[in-house]
């Protein structure tokens, strides 16, 4: 078997010199955009001309890597072997594309082994662009909020006026915050209508530390909430196009991407229509109890009476009050109902996982 060692060696021989364009300094290698889908992704040349002819030392130079890091890649199998000429290996163009290629992928937070299936795709015609594009998509931006910045003592006199630095780091831990490196006073917002809910809810009287609270907890549920919706539209729209890791083909990944497009704003359409119908529903059932017994209750079309055992009434009322029984018991049989809801969205998911893994 051969090893590292015994590849022959790469700048002896004749060749000419290297490239007749400027070196580019260490660490400065420009990014290749990549080509476009559909493109073919060029071989190395049988006979590379001298302007494209590079020793191993100056591929690595122009291309901002390492000699054991182009040697490493072609064991890989993720770049071409270079062409022999007498004692020298000559590398072209379409090496240097590669490497900018495999640097870009790595910066896009793909593993050399899912690299390595993405370009022996392209290699073979199914596509690289496509997939790239639906991965755009995805990790492209899910709101058109922009982020702004603001200093510590506009921060401070946005909420009251009294420094608060356990709420700032609060604020940093859950992301409502950002520090800009190198400028200790100055932080970024990435979400400007999320900070002003917070002044909003500070200014009506709620503490900060209950602020932070309910934020962590409303984070949790929409995160469940994502979650679910992900796995309804995976399950019911984006399978058909999935086949292991990868979309199937060029034209497949292209639709992918153009429903993840169409798709991107129901989600948060959908929780925004839900939250409104509950608000409504919630609000008037509050304001009623609030109002007080000298308040009529209407009953609407949506309530009926149940019998509950009287020890169990008399138990919430010394639980909570009299006034908050109806309350109670309204909230404690709908968080009933949600818990079995989601605990058979659980077991039927995992039922189709079970298939889905089964041979």
């Amino acid at each position: 078997m051969r090893t590292m060692n015994d590849e022959p060696a790469e700048t002896t021989g004749t060749l000419p010199p290297a490239t007749t364009t400027p070196r580019a300094t260490t660490g400065s290698a420009p990014t290749t955009a990549l080509p476009p889908a559909g493109t073919p992704l060029p071989a190395p040349t049988s006979a590379p001309s001298p302007a494209s002819a590079y020793r191993i030392e100056d591929l690595a130079h122009r291309s901002g890597t390492t000699v054991r890091t182009i040697r490493a890649y072609q064991d890989k199998g993720l770049l071409p072997r270079p062409e022999r000429r007498g004692r020298a290996n000559v590398y072209s163009e379409a090496h240097l594309q590669r490497l900018h290629q495999i640097a870009d992928l790595l910066d896009r937070g793909y593993t050399l082994a899912s690299i390595k299936e993405l370009l022996e795709a392209w290699d073979t015609g199914r596509g690289l662009g496509g997939v790239l594009g639906l991965v755009a998509e995805v990790d492209g931006p899910w709101t058109d909020e922009e982020a702004d910045r603001i200093t510590r003592s506009e921060l401070v006199e946005r909420f009251g006026g009294v420094p608060d630095e356990a709420a700032v780091t609060d604020a940093v831990e859950l992301g409502v915050l950002e520090p800009v490196p190198g400028e200790e006073d100055l932080f970024l917002v990435p979400s400007p209508q999320e900070l002003a809910v917070a002044a909003e809810l500070h200014a009506a009287g709620v503490p900060l530390s209950a602020i932070t609270g309910h934020l962590k907890e409303l984070r949790g549920q929409i995160e469940h909430i994502a979650a679910r919706f992900l796995d309804f539209t995976t399950e019911h729209v984006f399978a058909r196009y999935l086949s292991g890791h990868q979309p199937t083909s060029e034209a497949e990944t292209a639709e992918a991407a153009a429903l993840v497009r169409r798709l991107r704003p129901l989600a948060q359409q959908s929780v925004d229509a839900e939250l409104a119908r509950a608000m409504r529903s919630l609000a008037t059932r509050h304001l009623r109890q609030h109002l007080g017994a000298d308040a009529p209750v209407r009953r609407t079309s949506e309530s009926f009476p149940v019998q509950i055992p009287a020890s169990t009434i008399q138990a919430v009322e010394r639980l909570v009050g009299p006034e908050r029984l109806q309350a109670f018991i309204t909230a404690a049989a709908e968080r009933e109902v949600q818990t079995r809801t989601l605990d058979s969205l659980t077991a039927s998911a995992q039922k189709m996982s079970n298939l889905d893994q089964s041979p």
